[in-house]
């Protein structure tokens, strides 16, 4: 017994090595392309979910799959609604493993044969580079597996004496809850649910459990593979536990269908099939793993909206709307880096006008911005951006990128405005002589920020620009004027140095909103959006 034990551990290694190495291979290989696919094709919760099991299917890892949809969450390049699509998606892509066991392990008992793709895979990782050399990573996980499968198989066999279906958990609904109990704690110590589900499917395969003891084992190991996902979420953005948990709540339902679902499949496959369940018991459970996740989506996906508002609910973000997270990961390909940014830079703009405004009107106005977290959140930003190199040669992403980092300058340069001279807009607001120039920079800028809201950025660039001249037309005759009263006594020295310092600022805000609206706008055709 205990060489069979040992045995079927091997294989069980073997099975996770092969796993994570050809996961490795696969997402070096077609990693960045698989990042782009999942940005791209995501314009519904059908379609994410399309994605998200196309994805995980090439990339033969879920865990990549929902990392890359946080990470476009937090960096504001996909909606929440539609990353649950991508998450619910991977849930069907991971079964693809369990159809390549089933079908090919079992069935064509490759083990001997995919000895010497190991080899040959190896080689090719060690003597090439780039594609050809993730090529020969990915071809000696995958036969790594068939080999760990064959391994398995031999341990488990040995097992069948010494396990009987007596000894497991009865056939009853308390008996199906403990079996999921142990495919969680499965899942949570290999921290794989594909070897968990080999696993049970070559001990199907033996004969020393029967179906309903291993559907109940493999619904336990989708709900095993949330445990990651929460333990992610540790110490993670706003964006990341909403999606960790969304994955935790997503199988807990789909865990309590597929139990209910047991009975009905079995009985079904016995009025269609006689026999079959039996006989090709390891086809059955793979076609019931896939059935429940694939029932699982089409339940859920009528009502994403609504489970994203409830996620939305049950986490609160304090910060929401105000900027958003850039995800290192994103770094890997400079384009979707600089949507990113893109989206970071939008809504700084939407925070320093909302801020101006509120500063240029009553004191009780709402609206006014967290300065000193905003100045670190510009910092972050021009540390990100500095990340993201390129050449002439990247023809619009590089006029992308100059025109995003001249963006940045004038946002820092005009939050300096606001913070170090918030004074100047007291005088602004106070000063009767700056009645007419503080009336005019507030319609404006108003004007300016529901063009920006409505992302009409020609509209935006030609409100700026007549605000700028206007205001730098105003300084000299206000000089002029401000000079003229003081010579008359009406106000003096001090005061007049107030309103000149004043409409001077008003000034310099003008040029900024005015290069932030053009810089921007720029960065945006160059995107083609």
């Amino acid at each position: 017994m205990l060489h069979s034990i040992l045995q079927g551990l091997g294989g069980m290694g073997l099975f996770l090595l092969g796993m994570i190495i050809m996961s490795d291979g696969l997402r070096g290989l077609a990693g960045i392309a698989m990042r782009s696919v999942l940005m791209r094709f995501t314009r519904s919760p059908v379609v994410g979910a399309m994605t998200g099991a196309a994805t995980t299917a090439v990339l033969q890892s879920s865990s990549a799959t929902t990392v890359a949809a946080v990470g476009f969450v937090g960096a504001g390049l996909m909606e929440f609604s539609h990353a649950l699509g991508i998450i619910f998606g991977a849930n069907i892509g991971t079964t693809i493993t369990g159809w390549l066991v089933a079908l090919i392990g079992f069935k064509l008992k490759l083990g001997l044969l995919a000895m010497p793709l190991v080899f040959i895979g190896v080689l090719l990782h060690m003597f090439t580079r780039g594609r050809v050399s993730h090529v020969g990573y990915a071809l000696s996980g995958f036969g790594l597996i068939f080999v760990s499968i064959s391994m398995m198989q031999q341990g488990m066999a040995g097992l069948e004496s010494y396990i009987s279906m007596e000894q497991l958990p009865a056939d009853t609904l308390s008996g199906r809850l403990m079996l999921v109990g142990i495919g969680i704690l499965v899942t949570i110590i290999t921290q794989s649910s594909s070897a968990g589900v080999a696993a049970t499917l070559t001990i199907l395969y033996g004969g020393a459990i029967n179906f309903e003891q291993a559907a109940a084992l493999v619904i336990g190991m989708d709900v095993g593979t949330t445990v990651k996902a929460v333990l992610a979420t540790i110490g993670g953005s706003v964006g990341a536990r909403r999606t960790g948990y969304s994955h935790v709540i997503y199988n807990l339902f789909t865990a309590v269908g597929a139990l209910i679902l047991i009975s009905p499949y079995v009985w079904f496959w016995q009025q269609i099939a006689p026999g079959q369940i039996i006989e090709n018991a390891e086809i059955a459970l793979v076609a019931f793993h896939s059935t429940f996740n694939i029932l699982g989506v089409m339940a859920v996906l009528p009502v994403t909206k609504q489970f994203a508002a409830m996620m939305k609910r049950l986490i609160k973000d304090p910060h929401e709307g105000t900027v958003v997270e850039l995800d290192p990961a994103l770094l890997q390909e400079p384009s979707l880096a600089l949507t990113a940014v893109q989206q970071n830079l939008y809504q700084q703009i939407l925070v320093l006008l909302s801020h101006l405004l509120a500063i240029l009107d009553k004191p009780e106005t709402t609206g006014k911005a967290d300065l000193i977290s905003l100045q670190t959140e510009l910092d972050k930003t021009h540390a990100y951006i500095d990340h993201i190199h390129m050449t002439t040669e990247a023809g619009a992403e590089w006029h992308r990128l100059v025109e995003m980092i001249h963006t940045l300058d004038h946002l820092q340069r005009l939050h300096e405005r606001c913070e170090e001279d918030a004074y100047r807009a007291v005088v602004v607001r106070e000063a009767s002589e700056l009645t007419e120039e503080n009336i005019l920079m507030k319609s404006s800028v108003v004007s300016i920020r529901e063009q920006v809201v409505n992302h009409h950025w020609q509209a935006a660039i030609h409100q700026a620009d007549q605000l700028a001249l206007e205001m730098y037309k105003r300084v000299k005759p206000l000089r002029a004027k401000l000079m003229t009263e003081t010579a008359k006594g009406d106000i003096n020295i001090p005061q007049v140095t107030a309103r000149l310092e004043a409409i001077r600022w008003l000034d310099r805000v003008s040029k900024h909103v005015a290069r932030i609206c053009h810089h921007y706008g720029q960065a945006i055709m160059a995107a083609g959006k």
